[in-house]
């Protein structure tokens, strides 16, 4: 806080900006708790009456996660599908976009105002499946990376990116000294666009890395499933559990004592396969947010 413009403020200003801070702590403290709340229950040996602090302390849900074999597999799946769907929809949008972007391209206008209509009228769910069904292409690993493709929003923000950094003047200069479109898209127009690049790396990769829908549609072998897709089974695995608990003392019976202890891991595995699926993320975004803020502040600047 700076004193010397905290002391010349009047009260009224200062009473403002005291309001400020304290909605901003409680914002915080909203955003921030979900959070400490997961971390606190993936280390507790009791779910029930864990809120503000972690109960007894154990690891167990953590060894039975990374037991199991299915969550190393669907870290390599979710990986694989993460960086092949990025590399894959940067190579078709960044030049679709930098097209688009030069005055100089004849039917630029015709071919935005094309794109931009896929982005209100698509085709749907049942033609989508039956052209993935008719190509051969169900149940493989190819199909989740070329389903990233390019996003016409993607190619909206890139595009508005390059008309406003990327000057007439720069690319009459390096065709006088002999570049082409291809080596000067290359060489100049990529080096200048590494924000843009890392906003859309992260878009299109948390995208990826939070999808199970679109894979649990077209994907039967269990090799070949994501990671929130395995999250989706910890869960189903826990309601299931607990329908059986329920079940049993309605009708008056006594639970085992394996199945409760089978339920209160489950529980706490639920959520470490959650601090285990967004870890990765929270790590990552903190080295890409200045890129992304700069990218997403250009690319609204101009239509």
């Amino acid at each position: 806080m700076n004193w010397k413009r905290w002391k010349s403020q009047s009260t009224a200003d200062k009473m403002f900006d005291i309001l400020n801070h304290l909605i901003l702590v409680v914002i915080t403290i909203v955003c921030l708790y979900p959070l400490y709340y997961i971390v606190i229950i993936s280390f507790s040996e009791e779910v029930a009456g864990t809120y503000f602090y972690p109960g007894k302390f154990t690891l167990e849900g953590y060894k039975a996660v990374f037991k199991d074999s299915r969550i190393w597999l669907g870290y390599f799946n979710t990986l694989l599908y993460v960086v092949g769907g990025v590399l894959f929809s940067l190579v078709l949008t960044l030049p679709c976009a930098y097209a688009l972007s030069r005055k100089d391209f004849v039917g630029r206008k015709v071919i935005t105002g094309y794109l931009l209509v896929t982005m209100f009228i698509s085709g749907g769910m049942i033609p989508t499946y039956l052209v993935v069904q008719n190509l051969g292409l169900m149940n493989t690993r190819l199909l989740i990376i070329l389903l990233t493709g390019c996003g016409v929003y993607n190619i909206v923000v890139a595009r508005t990116f390059f008309a406003v950094n990327i000057s007439d003047e720069l690319l009459e200069a390096a065709r006088m000294d002999g570049c082409g479109n291809a080596k000067f898209f290359i060489k100049i127009v990529l080096p200048l666009s590494k924000a843009i690049c890392a906003v859309l790396a992260l878009w299109i990769g948390v995208g990826r890395w939070n999808s199970y829908f679109t894979e649990m549609i077209y994907l039967r072998d269990e090799m070949k499933y994501p990671l929130g897709l395995y999250l989706r089974k910890v869960l189903w695995t826990v309601e299931s559990l607990l329908e059986l608990v329920n079940q049993q003392n309605a009708e008056g019976g006594l639970v085992s004592a394996t199945v409760s202890e089978q339920v209160k891991v489950a529980s706490i595995m639920q959520y470490v396969v959650i601090v285990c699926s967004t870890l990765p993320m929270m790590i990552i975004y903190p080295f890409l947010q200045k890129y992304f803020a700069k990218g997403v502040m250009v690319g609204a600047v101009k239509g």
